[in-house]
């Protein structure tokens, strides 16, 4: 027969150990944060974590995203914009995930008023393309298509 104590120290080893498994969906990565701000990254699969030590600080789509742009203007005509991306460095790109949509908003609008734009509209898509690769490919991100539309 076990004591109330036993009962109550097999009920906390279980929900221990419940809480210790996690399992991350296909196509999705989490990161994690440890008290003193050490991070590691946990990818598609079942794992293992400290509960207590351990928490998620980002889930991460593998999958690819996009970012509507607004109040682009170029040679009096307005354009609305949309900037698809990928994440391909889940530890780098950690650090940045909570403001990408802002900073790529930001860098969209700042190249877009670039006295260096195309003319051509194909050509304009492709440069702002590459342009804001050679900004966040180093974050650990990639842009993979930027639409254009005319507005009014």
């Amino acid at each position: 027969m076990l004591s109330p104590m036993m009962w109550l120290g097999l009920v906390a080893l279980g929900v221990l150990a419940v809480t210790s498994i996690r399992r991350i969906p296909e196509g999705q990565v989490y990161t994690l944060r440890r008290f003193g701000g050490h991070t590691r990254v946990m990818h598609s699969g079942m794992h293992l974590m400290l509960p207590f030590l351990e928490r998620v600080a980002h889930k991460i789509s593998l999958t690819g995203a996009n970012v509507p742009v607004d109040g682009l203007v170029a040679a009096d005509q307005r354009y609305r914009g949309i900037v698809y991306f990928q994440v391909l460095d889940p530890e780098r790109a950690d650090r940045v995930i909570d403001r990408v949509d802002g900073l790529l908003q930001e860098r969209t609008r700042s190249l877009f008023a670039d006295a260096a734009l195309p003319d051509a509209f194909d050509s304009r898509r492709q440069w702002l393309k590459q342009s804001l690769n050679s900004d966040v490919r180093e974050r650990g991100l990639l842009v993979t298509r930027v639409d254009l539309n005319a507005v009014g």
